[in-house]
């Protein structure tokens, strides 16, 4: 049975007095409404600041000269939210009219927490039983929703077992006059028959909510190696925040009359799945538009089931935010075979471009390229263009003899692997790379998947595809500047081969993830949960990349990529050009620690893995990804500021574990803060926020 809200006794007083405040804000006139108002306020009240994808904040507080002064102002531990601790903490909270609100633990507790000190004011948990167990997304996911009609405050969010909460922003108390006592089940009303317990279908991303309107996507499990390629499918949906009443559906798999039926080919359509948007949604609120990063259909790696271009598999869809309506669409990547799921939320972007001012959609991607429409008419802001690909000989497949390849900005990391790719610290490890890859394929970006034989090719060794290039945590824009900052996997690579499953019990597809003469395995996806609320065990923790990085596959266990391992680039959507890029994060201690190594001058070479960045005022901020062990610190891992005009890191502070999600920052009683989430490897989820001290806060004001 559903919990009711699970309120902390001891913090009952602390409520009252958050109350107090609440209801004086409400005496006074009436305010913008926060979530459309974005961060210009000093808060934080979606998932990305702002329903633009932006994650920009204009606090000044913290810059150039204070941030190595930043201390813990307070830290929250997750543990005790579920049934044991969580090693995968991924959210980004919200903060809104003084609380601050997030998901936490392995149930998904939905949590408010005093943005000065940490203190726990409410939770709220539900127990879904062996609904949340068979869930293909568990764990405490990304984030929430807030909601506000300037009197009455609303948190949403999206429960393990796929079900829309709507709570009392107050005290965390489901919303009795929303869907059935305070719950939208979101396995129902979907076009399609899903077991309610069983079925598999969910989401670990925040939902988001414009004007009165919360949309929700859909995710299903990761992975390589699915059952069926009739898995069920990934419509997007919106719903009246008041009521939770169904308002529309977006059908991200064509149904028979509709637009997009047609390149499914021989009735398709029905017969597979996925195809779902399980990253961020972002809103034009003023002009009533909703930009859809779609993923990729059933399977990630063959395509024989679907022949076709399969729209609107890894498209990004513009619909109308009141009805649903497909205003214009653009596919990134034409019968998708390479798991280039569009992975990251589309960044709204006001531009000028040659002196022509343009409203654009910028969608940062795998591939590591920023695609750049018009967001109003989906014009490509540069040429775009339509080039041929090598076309693959894996039996029964289905292969577009183009891909569109974008002008302009051009690609900021590495896409396929060349020669010139592997490692080069001296020439004999680049001689050992070699041998250890002579039966593996080289080639560019849409080099196509190969069948695995054991004389060769065993795989094609390619970059930026499952795990590389911008992932999940997205990227960032300054509005003024007019500039994109993206974290890239430079060195996540993926082995791609295909064999025939073992058994029909195992998967129904043709060829699913694998290796010839290897023993089979289920090919976990990167960052795969790892049971329905377990820490995989140490062993089975990557430091980056998830199963395919650079590390797993190695030379005298150095990553057979060169380095840069993992970047941030500032990219100007004025001229299409990257004005700057850093190797971000730490050299790992496995490269700086090498023996055949040792007497070698090695830059920092970043680390292998994609991470959210935060922009300010003045400021790019980001955490690395993995451990580290230095001279000056114990083992963990910094969080960095880099001058945003240059790339000049210009400050940096321990955290004691990975940065884990997305970093967000907010001004409080003249104080200004910013939280990150920080997990992996054995250290279980944390919050932490830093601020400056007293005297540093009292000088930043008086500059």
């Amino acid at each position: 049975m559903r919990a009711i809200s699970r309120s902390v006794l001891p913090v009952v007083a602390a409520i009252g007095g958050l109350l107090g405040l609440t209801v004086a804000a409400r005496g006074q006139s009436p305010k913008p409404n926060p979530v459309s108002e974005g961060t210009r306020n000093g808060q934080w009240p979606s998932y990305t600041g702002d329903v633009r994808g932006s994650r920009y904040s204009p606090l000044d507080q913290i810059d150039a000269s204070n941030f190595n002064d930043l201390e813990i102002a307070w830290r929250f531990k997750t543990d005790s939210l579920g049934t044991r601790p969580e090693y995968k903490l991924e959210g980004t909270p919200l903060m809104v009219n003084r609380v601050l609100y997030t998901t936490a633990g392995t149930r998904r507790a939905a949590i408010a927490l005093d943005p000065v000190t940490g203190e726990l004011l409410w939770a709220h948990g539900e127990h879904e039983g062996a609904r949340a167990a068979n869930a293909p997304r568990q764990l405490s996911g990304r984030g929430l929703a807030y909601w506000t009609d300037g009197t009455e405050e609303r948190i949403l969010y999206v429960t393990p077992g796929y079900r829309l909460i709507a709570l009392d922003a107050k005290n965390g108390v489901p919303i009795a006059s929303f869907g059935q006592n305070g719950a939208v089940d979101l396995k129902r009303e979907i076009d399609q028959d899903i077991d309610l317990v069983t079925g598999e279908i969910g989401l670990q991303s925040a939902p988001v909510v414009a004007k009165d309107v919360v949309l929700v996507g859909a995710a299903f499990r990761e992975g390589f190696t699915p059952k069926t390629h009739k898995n069920n499918k990934g419509y997007v949906r919106a719903f009246d925040v008041r009521t939770g009443k169904r308002l529309w559906i977006f059908h991200t798999i064509p149904t028979p009359g509709e637009f997009g039926h047609d390149t499914w080919l021989n009735g398709s359509a029905a017969e597979n799945g996925n195809t779902g948007v399980w990253t961020q949604i972002t809103v034009d609120e003023e002009l009533g538009l909703v930009y859809l990063p779609v993923e990729s259909p059933t399977n990630d790696f063959y395509g024989g089931h679907r022949p076709g271009n399969n729209l609107f598999g890894e498209t990004l869809v513009c619909v109308d935010l009141r009805t649903g309506a497909r205003k214009w669409h653009f596919q990134l990547v034409h019968h998708p075979l390479w798991d280039h799921d569009i992975s990251s939320a589309p960044i709204l972007a006001d531009i000028t471009v040659d002196g022509r001012a343009i409203k654009a959609v910028a969608q940062p991607s795998k591939q590591g390229y920023v695609y750049v429409f018009d967001r109003v008419t989906g014009r490509p802001v540069w040429p775009i263009e339509e080039r041929p690909v090598e076309k693959g000989d894996v039996p029964g497949e289905w292969y577009s003899p183009t891909q569109p390849i974008p002008t302009k900005p051009p690609a900021y990391n590495r896409n396929g692997v060349l020669l010139e790719d592997l490692i080069d610290f001296t020439p004999a490890l680049r001689a050992e790379a070699v041998e250890l890859t002579r039966k593996f394929k080289f080639g560019p970006i849409y080099t196509p998947p190969v069948l695995s034989r054991v004389e060769g090719p065993l795989a094609l060794l390619t970059l930026a595809t499952a795990s590389g290039g911008t992932n999940w945590p997205g990227a960032s824009y300054d509005p003024e500047t007019h500039t994109v900052y993206a974290s890239a996997c430079d060195a996540c690579l993926t082995r791609l081969g295909l064999v025939p499953p073992p058994s029909k019990e195992i998967s129904d597809m043709n060829y699913v993830h694998g290796f010839a003469g290897q023993p089979f395995r289920i090919s976990r996806g990167p960052g795969e949960n790892a049971g329905a609320d377990a820490a995989p065990p140490p062993a089975e923790r990557p430091a980056a990349g998830g199963g395919f990085s650079a590390f797993v596959f190695n030379v005298q266990g150095l990553p057979v990529i060169r380095p840069p391992y993992g970047t941030i680039s500032a990219i100007s959507l004025d001229k299409g050009t990257i004005v700057w890029q850093v190797a971000h994060g730490e050299t790992p201690d496995v490269v700086r620690n090498h023996p055949l190594l040792k007497d070698l001058k090695i830059p920092r070479t970043g680390q292998a893995d994609s991470v959210g960045t935060l922009v300010t005022r003045t400021l790019v901020i980001a955490g690395d990804s993995q451990f580290t062990t230095t001279a000056d610190r114990p083992r963990g891992a910094m969080l960095r500021a880099y001058d945003k005009t240059n790339g000049k890191e210009v400050g940096a502070v321990y955290l004691p574990a990975p940065q884990s999600g997305s970093p967000m920052t907010y001004r409080l009683d003249g104080k200004q803060y910013i939280v990150v989430a920080v997990s992996g490897g054995p250290y279980s989820g944390e919050y932490l926020a830093f601020s400056l001290p007293a005297e540093s806060a009292k000088g930043a004001e008086s500059r």
